[in-house]
């Protein structure tokens, strides 16, 4: 494993998309986020444009250089950063590596700006004090303390030590801890929507309620934050099979986007093996990488298909999913028996009647 150090910058909504893409860079399994720097406020190199809000964060990867470059891209493009030949415009995150263990002085890393900008050096220094820019130094803490920090102002002042283990909050704990923050922005939001309905958010039942939500919404949502990459782990090998692979009865969990309000059911998918086959363990988390977001059924299930065909490109993909929809159940008609089904075939399932009819039969209960 090397070391890394990543420099955050946004001059849009900054405490939103910093605080979000911290929360990205701790979910990839490319690397261990170990540290996060306070927030600075300062203003714009080289323009008069909007300030900026920086930070930086420590990892450890087993990636080079390049690939780990690849995951920045892909994480400024999930958070709607557009790269132009425009150096200067607005931006909702800059995510760039500027040290990397073992890079040679004279390339590009360790970045030649990282000496001369404070919004750089000082928030590396933070997460790695002792990092000698070269070897026999001088170290990012000389460089923090010789740059010139006018205009820099600290936003926060808690450096964070992150705990790689854990991705969601739900891999921690679902309660709150007398204290703890979790996400002060959706926390706060949901204080508000507890004196909106007329409830008192300080009394004894509700006080620590919106922590708890905080860390569930993160949990049901962890969808939007986990890749196709991620979730099949590089679990596809090589085959002579060309039958039938189905894995039935794959529980989901969702959230409809139109309320709000759970929708939970079984997946059955089936595909037809074009050389290669995917763990077991990964259809699951396929299905839960599109069932844990804003969903409706019927993308959800078209979603599934098109995931399945992209990793294994197989003769043919079928999925029927079975929901049933709280938005129907506890409000609206109110019908506690009703459930709803909803199908995607591809290829061979969808052009050959018998394959077709295969999959349905071995479905059934």
């Amino acid at each position: 494993m090397k070391r890394a150090i990543i420099s955050l910058g946004s001059n849009i909504e900054p405490e939103k998309n910093l605080r979000l893409a911290v929360r990205l860079l701790g979910r990839c399994d490319g690397w261990r986020l170990r540290a996060v720097s306070p927030t600075y406020a300062g203003p714009a190199v080289g323009t008069n444009g909007r300030d900026f809000h920086n930070s930086a964060v420590l990892v450890e990867t087993e990636l080079d250089p390049g690939e780990l470059r690849v995951r920045l891209r892909d994480i400024e493009v999930r958070m709607g950063r557009m790269r132009t030949d425009d150096k200067f415009a607005l931006r909702p995150i800059d995510l760039d590596l500027i040290l990397f263990e073992g890079a040679s002085p004279g390339t590009d890393l360790p970045d030649p700006d990282l000496p001369r900008f404070a919004h750089l050096a000082v928030p590396a220094s933070d997460v790695a004090p002792d990092w000698e820019y070269a070897d026999g130094g001088p170290t990012l803490r000389d460089f923090a303390e010789s740059v010139d920090r006018e205009g820099l102002e600290k936003m926060s002042s808690e450096i964070a030590r992150i705990d790689h283990t854990r991705r969601y909050a739900s891999e921690t704990s679902m309660e709150a801890d007398v204290g703890e923050v979790f996400d002060p922005e959706m926390e706060s939001n949901v204080r508000n929507m507890l004196v909106q309905v007329g409830e008192d958010p300080d009394r004894e039942g509700l006080v620590r309620t919106p922590l708890r939500v905080a860390k569930a919404m993160d949990f049901l949502t962890s969808g939007y934050t986990t890749s196709l990459d991620e979730a099949v782990n590089n679990a596809i090998f090589e085959t002579d099979a060309e039958e039938m692979v189905i894995v039935k009865d794959v529980e989901f969990y969702s959230l409809c986007e139109h309320h709000m309000l759970p929708f939970f059911g079984k997946a059955h998918i089936a595909y037809l093996p074009n050389k290669k086959i995917i763990g077991l363990s990964k259809i699951a988390r396929i299905v839960d990488v599109f069932a844990r977001r804003l969903q409706v059924q019927e993308r959800l299930t078209n979603q599934v298909a098109d995931a399945i065909e992209e990793v294994l490109d197989p003769h043919g993909v079928a999925i029927v999913i079975e929901g049933s929809h709280f938005c129907m159940m506890m409000r609206g008609v109110q019908k506690q028996g009703s459930s709803m089904v909803t199908s995607a075939m591809r290829g061979g399932f969808k052009s050959n009647h018998s394959t077709r009819s295969e999959f349905m039969d071995l479905i059934k209960d």
